[in-house]
C-alpha cells in the first residue's frame, strides 16, 4: 500500500461513487473500472471491488461478463415508480416521527435545514442533494422503524439521482417545507406532519414532471 492510498472502508468508497454517480459525475453507461476508481479516491481496489458490488445490487450499476461494470440508466418508468412509492412511504414515516423522535433527531433535522437554507441564500446550490438526502435520512430514523429507514434510506439515495438536475427557483420552497416539517414534529402532530410531507413531495414531483415538459412544446399547453 502506497503512503497515498486512504484508509476507507468499502462502504465509504461506495458512498463516493454512488454520490458521483448522483451528480452525474459519471454518466449512465459509462464502464467503471477498478484501477480508474481506486486512483481517483486515492485507496486500493480491494474496496472498490466490493463496493462496486453493492452499487450492482443496489442498482446503480450493472456488469456484463468479461465487459465491466457499467453506470446504470435510470429511465422515466423507474423514476415514476420511486416517486409513487415515496409518496406512500414517507408520510407514514412522517406520522410515525412525530410521536417516536428523539430531541437529538429533531435537533439534527433543524440543522440540517438550517445549513439547506445557508446553501440556498448563498447560491450553493451543489451542496443541497446530500443536505436534503440526509434530512430524509434521519427523518426515517425518527420514525423508530428500523425496517421503514432502511427503506426510505435507499429510496432517498435513488430520488437524489431523479433529481440530479437542479432546480434552484424550487430549491428556496423545498427548505422552507423541510422548516415546515419540524415544526409538525416538534409539535408532536402526527396528523400534521403526515399532512406536510405529502405535501413536499406532491410539490417536489410536480416541480420534477414541469422539468422534463418544459422541453415538450405540446406539454406547454397544459401547464
Amino acid at each position: 500500500m502506497s503512503s497515498t492510498t486512504r484508509r476507507m472502508t468499502p462502504q465509504q468508497v461506495c458512498r463516493a461513487i454512488r454520490d458521483d454517480i448522483i451528480r452525474g459525475v459519471f454518466a449512465p453507461g459509462q464502464r467503471l473500472t477498478e484501477d480508474t476508481l481506486a486512483e481517483r479516491y486515492g485507496v486500493s481496489r480491494v474496496p472498490v471491488r466490493e463496493a462496486l458490488r453493492t452499487l450492482e445490487a443496489e442498482g446503480f450499476a450493472w456488469s456484463r461478463p468479461y465487459a465491466g461494470t457499467f453506470v446504470a440508466e435510470l429511465t422515466e418508468a423507474d423514476a415514476a415508480d420511486l416517486l409513487e412509492i415515496r409518496a406512500l412511504l414517507e408520510p407514514l414515516c412522517a406520522g410515525r416521527a412525530a410521536v417516536r423522535r428523539t430531541p437529538e433527531q429533531l435537533g439534527r433535522l433543524k440543522e440540517l435545514t438550517a445549513l439547506g437554507q445557508d446553501a440556498v441564500r448563498d447560491g450553493r446550490f451543489d451542496e443541497l442533494t446530500r443536505l436534503n438526502s440526509r434530512f430524509h435520512e434521519v427523518l426515517a430514523e425518527a420514525s423508530g422503524s428500523t425496517l421503514l429507514s432502511q427503506l426510505i434510506t435507499q429510496l432517498s439515495w435513488k430520488i437524489a439521482w431523479v433529481y440530479a438536475v437542479d432546480l434552484p427557483r424550487r430549491a428556496e420552497d423545498s427548505w422552507q417545507e423541510h422548516e415546515e416539517i419540524c415544526a409538525a414534529l416538534d409539535a408532536g402532530d402526527p396528523e400534521r406532519a403526515t399532512q406536510v410531507v405529502a405535501a413536499h413531495i406532491a410539490h417536489a414531483t410536480s416541480a420534477y414532471r414541469r422539468r422534463d415538459r418544459a422541453a415538450d412544446p405540446a406539454a406547454q399547453q397544459d401547464r
